[in-house]
């Protein structure tokens, strides 16, 4: 399985929220902070599009600035990302 990336911004609160629900479900993935590192934020911008944070990476499957009620909605939509996710 791939590595899912989770682009944030250290003090954004939706991006603790999105932290904290990966956690509690046990769900690895490489976070990357984009306030520090101009190629990350650059990376995010060019697969989604925008400057918001958290967002969500995983292949073809990007969820862009979300609170997690956005990101289980997403995730609803994509059960093979689900299944994958093992959620």
């Amino acid at each position: 399985m791939n590595t899912p990336i989770l682009y944030i911004k250290n003090g954004c609160p939706w991006c603790d929220e999105a932290l904290s629900y990966f956690r509690a479900n046990n769900i690895r993935l490489e976070t990357r902070e984009v306030r520090s590192n101009k190629v990350f934020m650059e990376q995010m911008v060019k697969v989604s599009g925008q400057t918001k944070t958290p967002t969500f990476v995983l292949g073809d499957f990007i969820v862009a600035d979300f609170d997690i009620g956005e990101f289980k909605v997403a995730l609803q939509q994509a059960p093979a990302i689900q299944a994958q996710l093992g959620l």
